[in-house]
């Protein structure tokens, strides 16, 4: 072997033997990778299982629900029926709750959605007089409890007469959600590259255009993940509920709380109207799923 050779196998780099690794470590690496598994799905079991009660609750009768507990079913598939089912949708009351209800949201997520974007958006790359101080007054809206405005603002709309109105449902829910999205879109728009937006401006779009075209595209994600947050706020609230509504007004959640008798004993009203309560924003979470862990990922990486 020349001189070469040998200097060029010195050169190579022999790459560590598989074996010199302890067994310890690797016996110790497979079994957290396993349990580490088992750990989750045992979790995601045990988080499913007020779910998997109730849905079973909702298909039996009120006779079998008295008798025994929901986990029989597995071994008397013959108590499931629908006709807990059947009897919430012929109750007027609910069905009307789940009306306003839809009434209340739709709204409420759109509108904070459309200003909390304009908003964002010129608090990112417009310039006015005070910006950063208008921007600080409505990150320090973020601090002000729910709870402490309710009377004055329920004093303000018995004088105006929106008291006791889905519109004024509606107002509540906008306003205190702005001051979050507002917060969460300026920051997500603010890491827009600016070549992008001042190429967009040589080529002649307006400030319209430009949030249209190139903002609201880039902030999809974003935009998706605030929907979610105020979608499912809005759906599950209660207490705005119970102060600001009235008894044709009422959503959901509080239509069922008025459905209680006595001792809580009616279950075959609350469990399917608890369910159906539940299903719908788990199915919009689950709709926009993908916005939703991108817009989260992205803030993460910005």
């Amino acid at each position: 072997m020349t001189a070469e050779a040998v200097t060029e196998a010195r050169a190579v780099p022999v790459p560590p033997a598989r074996a010199r690794r302890p067994l310890g470590s690797r016996l110790a690496e497979i079994a957290g990778g396993s349990v580490v598994r088992v750990v989750l799905i045992l979790v995601g079991l045990f988080w499913l299982v007020p779910t998997i009660g109730l849905l079973l609750s909702s298909l039996r009768s009120p006779e079998d629900m008295s008798a025994s507990g929901w986990w029989t079913v597995f071994t008397r598939p013959s108590q499931l029926t629908f006709g807990s089912y059947r009897k919430l949708l012929e109750n007027g009351d609910i069905t009307h709750s789940l009306l306003n209800t839809a009434l209340i949201t739709v709204p409420a997520t759109v509108l904070v959605v459309v200003v909390g974007s304009l908003a964002g958006y010129a608090f990112a790359w417009m310039e006015f007089p005070g910006r950063d101080w208008w921007f600080l007054a409505v990150v320090g809206l973020l601090v002000v409890p729910v709870q402490v405005a309710l009377i004055p603002i329920a004093e303000l709309f018995g004088k105006i007469g929106l008291f006791g109105t889905i519109f004024g449902v509606i107002l509540f829910h906008t306003g205190f959600g702005l001051p979050f999205a507002v917060f969460l879109l300026r920051n997500f728009f603010a890491e827009i590259p600016r070549e992008l937006l001042e190429a967009a401006r040589l080529d002649g779009a307006g400030e319209l255009r430009l949030f249209a075209r190139v903002v609201l595209p880039l902030g999809g994600p974003a935009i998706a993940s605030l929907g979610i947050f105020q979608f499912l706020w809005v759906w599950n609230d209660m207490l705005v509920a119970l102060v600001f509504t009235k008894s044709g007004t009422q959503p959901i959640t509080v239509a069922l709380q008025t459905q209680v008798r006595q001792f809580g004993n009616n279950v075959d009203v609350l469990a399917p109207g608890a369910f159906i309560s539940m299903v719908i924003p788990l199915a919009v979470f689950f709709a926009f799923q993908r916005q939703f862990v991108s817009g989260v990922m992205a803030g993460a990486v910005k």
